[in-house]
């Protein structure tokens, strides 16, 4: 009879229960539950509804007793950088925003008295967004100070998750250097840099690594679900989870964990926080066994998601690119200019946007399509010089992984741009990840590397040839 471990995987747009188990040196996943999640105008900012994700995962536990496959383990991972604030008695205090939302406009001003983005950057090796932790937190301390004086922790948005499963409250190293308020050098807090821009040191509780059983589920929470497990800590930064699941061999990997966003990079063994770095915009993100993961964010698939519902979900994605490979507009735009965070029509930023820079203006929506798709492949291409140039390594491949891995058309254009072959596969590889470090913590899978050739022969993984296009 296999034995199970269940990986949580809540994503901006969904979220995903997965069992996982490991049967003749290969490795099987069953989606077990799948639900939708999104942001929400409550009291006027974009928050998560974090009842609603708890309650699906619920749901998504009783269906593993429903049918009679009880995972030995379970692990959370989310996105990065939102919080929730809690109470001593365990009660959230205001609400779970969105990094989407507005309110740290004009943040990153009120900072640079405290702190400069340069002595940040060498202090966190984390690139400047404005929805970064340390700007919302410095939103509160102007606004609302007074729920951070009610508050006796901060937990990330899988922190508090896993604190509603078990009870115990702490912070998982890989997305909490994502809130760029922990040192590369010390792994840990900057106390320094916390006190210094006025935020209470009490909030901020220990760091746990990937691999961490952090405790059983709460009799509260078994008696619901109908069985008991132990709460592990995978990396709970989604990126994080994916990078573990890139099934390369190689010692040096390129790779894009491609959904909402696009996550560009490779893997160091120490952070680079250098004012080259930061003035190219990448960051140095806390991964599996303290390796880095320098990256850079680019918008990614969220442009073509925007497109997609603004068109009220008239066409599906196959024949968005279908109409794109038709179009011969040649125009390209910056995925990373912030009009295309959170514009009221994708589809008319893109146009302002071609029209403004003097290029040919997209008269369709296949023609948005296309300017979109090439746009990305186009910074895949300049993002891929920029590591070979910083890092001094030289990559032959690019490793797709996550939602974006399916999309043949982008896939074909990023082998094109780049001039290298791709490499396409897990679609799932944040759940997957998730599991490997669930696997690794019970001994099912020796380490990193066996777990990534484990990975490598249990999952189909297609190559996109720059010589077949």
């Amino acid at each position: 009879m296999s034995e199970y471990s269940l990986a949580v995987d809540i994503g901006a747009s969904s979220g995903r229960l997965i069992l996982g188990h490991i049967e003749n040196g290969k490795m099987f996943t069953e989606e077990i539950h799948r639900f939708k999640n999104g942001i929400e105008n409550m009291g006027g900012h974009f928050c998560w509804d974090i009842e609603h994700l708890f309650d699906e995962i619920i749901v998504g536990m009783k269906k593993c007793g429903d049918a009679g496959k009880i995972p030995r383990t379970i692990g959370i991972d989310t996105w990065a950088v939102d919080f929730v604030l809690v109470d001593g008695e365990g009660n959230p205090v205001g609400q779970a925003v969105s990094y989407r939302d507005g309110r740290t406009d004009g943040m990153d001003k009120v900072l640079s008295q405290y702190v400069s983005e340069q002595e940040l950057y060498a202090r966190t090796g984390i690139q400047k967004q404005l929805f970064n932790t340390i700007y919302q937190l410095t939103y509160l301390r102007e606004r609302h100070p007074e729920q951070l004086d009610a508050a006796d922790s901060i937990l990330l948005i899988p922190d508090y998750l896993n604190f509603r499963l078990c009870g115990e409250k702490f912070t998982e190293y890989t997305n909490a250097t994502t809130t760029q308020l922990v040192s590369p050098v010390t792994r840990n807090w900057d106390y320094d840099l916390i006190n210094r821009i006025g935020l209470p040191e009490r909030l901020f509780r220990d760091i746990r690594v990937p691999g961490t059983v952090i405790g059983e589920l709460t009799e509260d929470i078994a008696e619901k679900v109908g069985f008991s497990c132990k709460v592990v800590l995978p990396a709970t930064h989604d990126t994080g989870s994916a990078v573990i699941a890139v099934p390369s061999l190689e010692p040096d990997i390129l790779y894009i964990s491609s959904g909402t966003w696009s996550l560009m990079g490779t893997e160091n063994d120490s952070s680079d926080c250098t004012e080259e770095c930061r003035a190219a915009n990448f960051t140095n993100e806390g991964g599996y066994l303290y390796r880095y993961r320098f990256l850079k964010n680019i918008m990614g698939l969220w442009m073509i998601q925007s497109v997609k519902k603004e068109l009220h979900d008239r066409f599906s994605f196959d024949e968005l690119c279908e109409a794109a490979s038709k179009s011969a507009i040649a125009s390209i735009v910056d995925c990373n200019d912030s009009r295309f965070l959170k514009p009221e029509s994708m589809m008319k930023a893109v146009v302002d946007a071609c029209r403004e820079s003097g290029q040919d203006v997209p008269q369709n929506p296949g023609d948005v399509t296309a300017v979109i798709y090439n746009s990305l492949a186009r910074c895949y291409a300049e993002t891929a010089a920029q590591l070979e140039e910083l890092t001094g390594k030289k990559f032959a491949a690019v490793n797709i992984v996550g939602g974006g891995s399916g999309d043949p058309y982008l896939n074909r254009l990023t082998a094109i741009y780049s001039g290298r072959d791709v490499l396409a596969g897990p679609k799932e590889a944040t759940a997957i990840g998730n599991l490997t470090v669930q696997f690794i913590a019970l001994g099912e899978l020796e380490n990193l590397a066996a777990a990534r050739e484990c990975i490598a022969n249990s999952f189909d993984i297609k190559k996109y040839s720059l010589k077949e296009n």
